[in-house]
């Protein structure tokens, strides 16, 4: 069977770790509603990531797809709805690029939506008592880049679902953060991901509620 693939990126922006690569680690070989994981770190470099992403994507053929990064300022787990066709670097990536205004793929559509059931995976994860929401926004740095380059490399793969997720700070470095905001707990991180896999994995329809922003 056709496993099911969850990528994170390595370290960025001078912190020395990145949940996101250490759930997508941990959940390497799991098996999840009878299929495994495979568990991939893809640089933080715009291109690179993408090339590190196709290779993955032909090499274990998923049937479904989740991709995971880190937004400093999230305190839940936040589930994105549209990758937009732009980089526009506030900081170098871990290569020293800083594209700015620049398309994620010349002459390709300007917007790419996710396609797992979202809004059932955030009301799981609330039912468990984890934090979750649905954002509009996935940025424009390398998390927004991969995104992008994920749901146009299966724009024409209609079978294979796929979709981003951003996880927030560990509590370790959320305590160094301004702020001190409370953040998921890593074991918390990795058991609220693969509820939101076996979610993807069962739920075929979205539900119709209501996940809306005024801003």
């Amino acid at each position: 069977m056709r496993p099911i693939l969850v990528t994170g990126f390595e370290p960025f922006g001078g912190e020395p770790v990145n949940p996101s690569a250490l759930v997508a680690n941990a959940l390497h070989g799991r098996v999840i509603d009878g299929v495994a994981v495979v568990g991939r770190v893809l640089p933080c470099a715009f291109g690179a990531s993408i090339d590190a992403l196709r290779t993955a994507l032909a090499e274990h053929r998923p049937q479904l797809v989740l991709a995971l990064g880190l937004a400093s300022g999230r305190t839940g787990f936040s589930f994105e709805r549209v990758a937009i066709n732009v980089d526009d670097a506030r900081i170098a990536d871990n290569a020293g690029a800083q594209p700015i205004d620049t398309p994620v793929v010349a002459r390709a559509a300007a917007a790419r939506f996710t396609t797992l059931p979202i809004k059932a995976m955030v009301a799981a994860l609330r039912e468990a008592g984890h934090p979750a929401e649905v954002s509009n926004s996935a940025g424009t740095f390398v998390c927004n880049h991969v995104f992008y380059g994920l749901q146009h490399a299966l724009k024409t793969r209609r079978s294979v679902r796929s979709g981003f997720m951003h996880l927030p700070l560990l509590p370790e470095q959320a305590a160094r953060a301004v702020g001190g905001a409370p953040h998921l707990p890593f074991a918390t991180m990795i058991e609220g991901v693969a509820l939101a896999l076996a979610v993807a994995r069962t739920r075929q329809r979205d539900l119709q509620a209501s996940e809306g922003s005024l801003a």
